[in-house]
């Protein structure tokens, strides 16, 4: 079964990142305050309420699942990378569940990627962007973060988002405000760690293994019948 392979390794994994991801998110935090004042200092703040997430997958599907992450968060980009396409591809492109991303800043320096994703979200490439950030977490969260908004930029470019407008978002800060009132709104339901998911009504917390996830997927399934 696709869910069971590797878990050896996949636990593995996860306990590696353990041990160098809260000092790698520390040193992000300590060296990122160019950005972070960038960002925070928008001119012109826009959609300053709470933000419900984006939606990948039929509206209709009978159960959703929706994750708090933060894209510093190494357990997290570990789910995208080991279990996140399982559940797309068995899960959300059959029409079991759709997929609802919250992002959930834990720290300051939080708030740079999450921002580059949400002004890629403003041209139709947020799900583009997640993966770019998730999947190539290793590279930049390391890296000085004085660089990072170069980086984003760059990876924008790939995705082919419209470079003047990304950059030009990136300069106003023009979701800063509603990152951190998401923040709140989160904070304020009892979540205090990534990645969280909330399955059809149950909450899970840590990178869990596709099974648990198909599992409550089932469960809500059944309880709805």
């Amino acid at each position: 079964m696709a869910g069971r392979v590797n878990m050896k390794a996949f636990y593995g994994i996860l306990a590696l990142i353990a041990v160098v991801g809260a000092a790698a998110v520390w040193m992000a935090s300590q060296g990122s305050g160019d950005a972070i004042t960038q960002i925070m200092d928008a001119p012109n703040p826009v959609n300053t309420e709470a933000f419900p997430g984006y939606v990948m997958g039929n509206e209709s599907a009978p159960v959703e699942i929706v994750e708090y992450a933060d894209f510093t968060c190494d357990a997290c980009a570990a789910f995208a990378v080991l279990q996140g396409p399982d559940v797309k591809s068995r899960l959300v492109q059959t029409g079991m569940a759709r997929w609802r991303f919250r992002g959930f800043a834990l720290n300051q320096a939080s708030l740079v990627p999450l921002h580059a994703a949400d002004c890629a979200g403003e041209q139709g490439k947020f799900w583009e962007m997640h993966d770019q950030l998730m999947f190539r977490q290793s590279n930049w969260l390391r890296s000085n973060p004085g660089g990072w908004m170069r980086t984003f930029r760059g990876y924008a470019e790939e995705i082919g988002v419209d470079l003047d407008r990304y950059a030009q978002c990136m300069e106003e800060g023009r979701y800063a405000s509603r990152i951190m009132a998401t923040r709140e709104e989160i904070a304020a339901m009892g979540i205090g760690s990534t990645p969280t998911f909330d399955i059809g009504g149950q909450r899970a917390v840590g990178a869990i293994p596709y099974d648990q996830v198909r599992a409550l997927v089932d469960q809500a399934i059944e309880r709805n019948r």
